[in-house]
């Protein structure tokens, strides 16, 4: 066999022997949160310090 090329023998009759326990579930941790932040800044010192790092 040349490069690039592969016997399609190798391709037919495929078969995978998973353990479905052995499985991970994606949606095992999703939540449906709010997230809340507190902070001692006021809104305007915020914007006003956007406004610096955007002159920087």
């Amino acid at each position: 066999m040349g490069f690039g090329s592969y016997d399609e023998s190798e391709q037919q009759e495929q078969t995978t022997e998973a353990d479905e326990g052995e499985a991970v579930n994606v949606h095992e941790h999703d939540h449906d949160g709010d997230v809340n932040v507190e902070s001692d800044v006021d809104t305007d010192a915020l914007v006003d310090r956007l406004g610096e790092m955007r002159e920087e």
